[in-house]
């Protein structure tokens, strides 16, 4: 196989495994943004004890670091492969949902301050839209396998 072959597939393959580890990552943050709700909101004090140690809330706001990057990053790579295989990028279901998830990540990040100053309603959108980007992710990673689907019939 040539390097330039070896390159193509390498570049083509290596966004849809990147994504699909980011997918997981969004369901263990949406775990741990649950848990820092039960934290917060619980009037057992016993359990509040017991989920303050475990530091929710650290682990969610780094794995929430980690997803606005891999996002981002993705994104911006897999526009790139694209267009470097192509020389056009495909405005379709898959490209939309990608860069309404960038968008989306980067506002739901950006309510961080208020969310720390107690604001609820910043609470509320923050999972409203992360909910949005699990949804989006979803329907992303089917046209994203219908895409590798593509890619593989034609060789």
């Amino acid at each position: 196989m040539s390097l330039s072959k070896l390159l193509y597939w390498g570049y083509t393959f290596l966004h849809p495994l990147v994504m699909w580890l980011v997918f997981g990552l969004c369901l263990y943050a949406l775990y741990l943004g649950l848990k820092v709700r039960t934290t917060r909101t619980t009037t057992d004090k016993d359990l509040r004890k017991t989920l303050v140690k475990a530091r929710f809330n650290l682990k969610h706001h780094q794995v929430g670091a980690l997803l606005l990057v891999a996002m981002i990053l993705g994104a911006i790579g897999g526009m790139g492969v694209t267009y470097v295989n192509n020389g056009k990028l495909f405005v379709g279901a898959h490209l939309l949902a990608g860069l309404g998830m960038t968008g989306l990540v980067a506002i739901a990040a950006s309510l961080t301050p208020f969310m720390q100053q107690g604001s609820k309603t910043a609470r509320n959108l923050h999972l409203g839209f992360c909910l949005v980007i699990l949804g989006l992710f979803s329907w992303e990673a089917i046209t994203g396998m219908q895409i590798v689907q593509r890619i593989l019939e034609k060789g």
